[in-house]
């Protein structure tokens, strides 16, 4: 496939050497044996994606010119969902998240050229292109990535209450992910969580409005619709 030989190869980024240190999704600090063992977690599910993703590359390599687009789509897909892991790591994979755009675009370029000029296909392809780069977007957020994570280690009964502890963007960023049942009953679990509470830091209110001025939104939305 045009475009393909000069991919660059998956790189390991420096080793991620900062202490475990407690956040708002994980308060208590851990003992030396849980921390041994998430490190040890972490550094096979790296070696894993990165031997996938040098396996992905390869197969994008090695497309023939005349490749099925169905060859070619699931390739794309896997690298989409590459990246999704990527964002989840460890470590920080921006030049490898780089390095998928880049060849996901190249993928795309060929569908589109193999589109034929039909309007219909071309913009079915825009859109789905727009929606890749809101996805990536949204990725760059550690709590969405952590919350798309296969084993995430946020829970849904935890959910409200990690909304509330983070920041405005990353609440955006992750209401996203929610549709409008689901956000409802986030807010209630979220206002149940605020209640709960005799005295409440104004920030977290302001996550609380926030959410709810979301499920608003999604309640327009869909009486336009």
């Amino acid at each position: 496939m045009d475009d393909l030989a000069d991919f660059p190869h998956p790189v390991q980024e420096q080793p991620y050497v900062d202490p475990v240190q407690p956040t708002p999704r994980s308060p208590r600090t851990p003992l030396p044996a849980q921390v041994l063992d998430c490190q040890r977690r972490d550094h096979e599910e790296l070696i894993a994606f990165l031997d996938e993703l040098r396996s992905t590359v390869q197969r994008a390599v090695d497309l023939k010119p005349n490749e099925g687009s169905e060859v070619i789509l699931a390739l794309k897909e896997q690298l989409d969902r590459l990246f999704e892991q990527s964002a989840g790591l460890a470590e920080d994979h921006a030049t490898n998240q780089a390095a998928i755009v880049q060849l996901v675009d190249v993928i795309m370029r060929n569908v589109e050229h193999g589109a034929g000029g039909d309007p219909q296909a071309i913009d079915e392809l825009a859109q789905e292109r727009a929606a890749r780069q809101t996805h990536f977007e949204l990725l760059k957020q550690p709590l969405v990535a952590d919350l798309l994570h296969p084993q995430s280690a946020i829970g849904k009964d935890e959910l409200a209450a990690t909304l509330l502890s983070e920041s405005e963007d990353a609440v955006a960023a992750a209401l996203q992910l929610f549709d409008r049942e689901q956000t409802s009953e986030l807010y209630v679990a979220a206002n149940q969580c605020v209640e709960s509470q005799r005295d409440v830091d104004e920030p977290v209110r302001r996550r609380l409005a926030q959410i709810g001025a979301y499920l608003a939104q999604l309640g327009q939305d869909a009486r336009v619709n």
